[in-house]
């Protein structure tokens, strides 16, 4: 009684900007340091490609969605189930942001025209090849819990679908691009979000 009490006073509005600002101050601030050093990192865009073009679509209509529920206010989600998608949101960034550390100067958002890049195998990516995606779907699925309606739900899981195809594409680049040595990393770390172990893999 006590424990659904205390989750009804959260403030889950600041709760959640918290969660957003710290995703995307990662999101922008990774960019801003590769442009210190002249480092191109925005890749969407300069390609002919619908799949890139609808993962931006979604990615930006997803924030909007999520923005103007925190705004309104728009929930439908039990107290009990809010505090627990924002710890969802939470380990979403942190992840986001192990991610962004692993990756270096090789982190760049869309696909590179030129293979300009490193095969990161280390660090968080021994356990996911694609964290920063994971990342992503953490802190999409965190938010959705804090503020369930249908709009945010909608963006959510149109956001996620493009997410993924966008992997798709780029574990094509990166088997064209590494060749065998991707191959290998594909061995090792078996799961495209997340291996939990040998033989367990999401």
């Amino acid at each position: 009684m006590i424990q659904i009490l205390f989750e009804k006073e959260l403030p889950y509005k600041l709760l959640a900007f918290i969660v957003l600002v710290l995703f995307y101050g990662v999101y922008l601030g990774k960019q801003f340091l590769l442009r210190k050093k002249e480092i191109q990192c925005i890749e969407m865009g300069k390609r002919e490609n619908m799949v890139e073009r609808l993962m931006g679509i979604g990615t930006v209509g997803v924030l909007v969605a999520q923005l103007m529920s925190i705004f309104f206010g728009w929930n439908h989600s039990p107290a009990d189930t809010r505090f627990t998608g924002f710890l969802i949101g939470m380990l979403g960034d942190f992840i986001f942001l192990a991610s962004v550390i692993c990756m270096k100067e090789s982190w760049r958002v869309g696909i590179p025209e030129k293979g300009d890049t490193t095969l990161i195998t280390t660090g968080i990516y021994s356990y996911s090849r694609n964290p920063a995606f994971l990342g992503f779907y953490l802190q999409y699925f965190g938010l959705l819990m804090m503020f369930g309606n249908f709009l945010i739900a909608g963006f959510t899981v149109f956001a996620m679908i493009m997410l993924h195809l966008q992997i798709l594409q780029e574990e094509a680049y990166l088997k064209k691009t590494f060749g065998k040595e991707y191959e290998m990393y594909c061995q090792k770390v078996p799961g495209r979000y997340l291996c939990l172990g040998k033989g367990k893999k999401i």
